[in-house]
């Protein structure tokens, strides 16, 4: 089935060739609950308890391809909820460090990240997103699964020159606007509005 949704969302736009292979390679249903997994390669997020979702297969892959990652990239991701947008990022990039709030959604993403898929390169932590992973600063690549309604300044500050991050910005009452920030080698930092999305709110401890 992952086979088919990379070909639905190559017939959707996705272009780069490594996102599409991840994608096939994922099963996504591995990350929904038991009794929605005959949906879960849908092209629709999915309840996945504790009010998150799972978000929309063209939306993971859109931003996954927008993060343009070439395989040694160090990435943080703020938001690992079922952890499917984790793994396609393991497959494409160096290191993912990922942090989630919701205790009981880390234990299940590191149950299938770690224990089912065995990804060496994933480092996972339980806790505030919106605070980074300073120790672990700076990365490369920094995307955002949650909406802020404004860009988090820590996480800004542990972009690292050159890098990007990807995030939905706005009030989680009202659709939000997904945001790509790029910082230029001397440190300035150019923000561009790409698509309205819809994502829950990022939660702060």
């Amino acid at each position: 089935m992952s086979a088919a949704l990379a070909a639905f969302l190559r017939d959707q736009g996705i272009r780069d060739e490594r996102v599409l292979a991840a994608v096939a390679q994922v099963p996504r249903a591995w990350f929904v609950p038991e009794d929605l997994r005959d949906r879960a390669d849908d092209d629709r997020p999915l309840p996945i308890g504790h009010g998150q979702t799972i978000s929309q297969p063209f939306v993971v892959a859109y931003m996954t391809e927008r993060l343009r990652l070439t395989g040694p990239e160090r990435v943080l991701e703020v938001g690992t909820g079922s952890g499917y947008q984790t793994a396609l990022l393991a497959l494409l990039a160096g290191e993912v460090y990922s942090i989630e709030i919701i205790p009981e959604l880390a234990e299940r993403a590191r149950e299938v990240l770690l224990g089912r898929l065995g990804l060496a390169n994933v480092r996972l932590r339980t806790g505030d997103g919106a605070r980074g992973w300073p120790e672990e600063a700076p990365f490369d690549r920094v995307i955002v699964t949650a909406a802020a309604e404004q860009v988090p300044p820590a996480l800004l500050d542990q972009l690292a020159p050159g890098g990007r991050m990807l995030l939905p910005v706005g009030p989680s009452s009202e659709a939000q606007v997904l945001r790509q920030l790029d910082r230029g080698r001397d440190g300035a930092t150019i923000e561009t509005g790409l698509l309205g999305v819809r994502f829950v709110p990022l939660t702060h401890a």
